[in-house]
């Protein structure tokens, strides 16, 4: 069984505004995300925000821990409920490739250019939230180095939405 998490908690301060709420084409991101990842995943959570369109939780151990905190309460709550996996993506995540779970599969795996898309263990959490305690840099790759977890190459990869200039270039042009 596989967890989907969006990773929703950031400050949105390169966009301005809170880009979780951006539309492409009549849709936010936020659920552009959730629906992206229901195609694969048993369920889908939103880490980071009260309010969602899928069941959310706060980051652990607490918030402003960046990604970690999001893909650690994740990781914890997969691990509790008996799944054995988390596909992981930001909130600004926008054009998964369809065949992104078989890319990344087996875990641990995540995109070389963009590590917060990932397929983590269950059984990582641990090691997660010794990085989390510990003095070492708290970031995406260096959780990935810690786990062995693959860098998979694209030849494209999937939009990142941090400034409103990215979202423009996703916004197909007035008519």
């Amino acid at each position: 069984m596989i967890l989907g998490v969006v990773l929703a908690g950031g400050l949105s301060t390169r966009f301005g505004s809170d880009k979780a709420l951006a539309e492409v084409e009549g849709h936010s991101l936020l659920s552009l995300a959730v629906d992206a990842l229901s195609g694969w995943c048993d369920h889908v959570v939103v880490v980071g925000r009260a309010t969602a369109p899928a069941p959310t939780l706060p980051d652990w151990p607490r918030a402003g821990m960046g990604p970690l905190g999001g893909l650690a309460a994740a990781l914890r709550l997969a691990q509790d409920e008996g799944y054995e996996s988390v596909l992981s993506c930001g909130v600004d995540s926008v054009g998964l490739p369809e065949d992104l779970l078989s890319r990344l599969a087996p875990a641990p795996a995540c995109l070389a250019a963009q590590p917060v898309i990932g397929l983590w263990p269950a059984s990582s959490a641990r090691a997660l939230e010794d990085l989390l305690h510990g003095p070492e840099p708290h970031s995406m790759y260096r959780f990935a180095e810690i786990i062995g977890a693959r860098r998979v190459e694209m030849e494209t990869s999937p939009a990142n939405v941090n400034t409103p200039a990215d979202l423009e270039r996703l916004s197909p042009p007035p008519r």
